[in-house]
C-alpha cells in the first residue's frame, strides 16, 4: 500500500519529500499546526516520532524536541491519539518512528495492530536489526503496515541484499554514518553509495540524516526517490515560528 502510494506520487514530482516531528513538542497543539503547515505545502508523507529517553539515532535537535516532550507529559498513550487524529485528517501516509524499546514494551503484536486501527501505515524503529525483529517484522506484515529497513554507507553488498529481501514501502538509506541532524557532504562518494542502494532494492529509497535545503534536494533528485527532512524544519520552527515552517517546505518543492 504504501509502495503503490509513494509510485503513483512520482508521476507528479521526481523527488518526494518526507519529514519528522516530535509529537508533543513544543505541544500537541504545535504538533498539529506543524502538521497542517507541512501538507498544506506539500508534504507527501511523514514521520510521527514517539519521545523516548534515550533516541540513539538522533542528533541534539531532536534529543532535545524528545525530551522537552517528555518534561511537558507527552505519553505513549497521548501520541497514539495524536496520530490517530492527524492520520483522520490529512491525506498522507503518516509512519511512527520510535526505538524498540517502546514496542516492546507495548507488545508487538499490540503496537502493530494499534499502528494499522489508528490508520498509519508503518514504523521506523532504527534499533531493532531484522536478525532480532522476527516477532515485530510478522505483526507488521500481519496488519498489512511497512516495517522500514535502513542502509548505511557501512553496509556491505551482502548485507543491503538480506535487508532489501524483507523490505517494504520504501528502504531508509542514511546519508553518513552517524546522528541526525549534522551537516551531510553531498559528494561523488554519496552518489556511488546511492547507486548501491539502487541497485540492491526494488522498493523505493529515502535519504535522510543532514538533508537541509534545495541544493540538497536536487542533488538527491534522480539518485533517490524521497528526501527526508527532520532537524531542519524543527530549526525552522524554533527560530520563526511554526507558520515559518510552511514557506521553508515550499520552497523545497519539486515536480516531475
Amino acid at each position: 500500500m504504501l509502495e503503490s502510494y509513494i509510485r503513483d506520487k512520482q508521476k507528479q514530482k521526481d523527488l518526494l519529500l518526507m519529514t519528522h516531528i516530535v509529537m508533543g513538542y513544543p505541544s500537541f497543539d504545535d504538533s498539529h499546526a506543524m502538521v497542517k503547515h507541512m501538507v498544506a505545502a506539500g508534504v507527501d508523507l511523514m514521520e510521527l516520532q514517539i519521545p523516548f529517553s534515550e533516541p540513539m539515532a538522533d542528533g541534539p535537535v531532536i534529543l532535545k524536541a524528545n525530551q522537552k516532550a517528555l518534561e511537558q507529559g507527552a505519553t505513549v498513550a497521548k501520541c497514539l491519539a495524536f496520530a490517530k487524529d492527524m492520520a483522520a485528517r490529512y491525506p498522507i501516509p503518516f509512519l511512527f518512528m520510535t526505538y524498540a524499546n517502546i514496542p516492546y514494551r507495548f507488545g508487538m503484536a499490540a503496537f502493530a495492530k494499534t499502528t494499522a486501527n489508528i490508520g498509519l501505515t508503518g514504523a521506523i524503529v532504527p534499533d531493532l536489526p531484522m536478525e532480532e525483529g522476527a516477532e515485530y517484522l510478522q505483526a507488521m506484515k500481519k496488519n498489512q503496515l511497512s516495517p522500514i529497513q535502513m542502509f548505511s554507507p557501512g553496509t556491505s553488498d551482502a548485507r543491503m541484499a538480506q535487508i532489501a529481501s524483507i523490505a517494504s514501502g520504501f528502504i531508509y538509506c542514511l546519508a553518513r554514518k552517524g546522528v541526525t541532524g549534522a551537516q551531510t557532504d553531498l559528494s561523488d562518494d554519496l552518489a556511488q553509495y546511492l547507486a548501491r542502494c539502487r541497485k540492491a532494492a526494488s522498493v523505493p529509497l529515502a535519504v535522510g540524516f543532514g538533508i537541509k535545503d534545495r541544493a540538497d534536494m536536487d542533488f538527491l533528485a534522480g539518485r533517490a526517490d524521497i528526501a527526508v527532512i527532520g532537524s531542519e524544519t524543527i530549526r525552522v520552527m524554533e527560530k520563526g515560528g511554526v507558520a515559518a515552517v510552511r514557506d521553508f517546505i515550499q520552497g523545497l518543492s519539486r515536480s516531475a
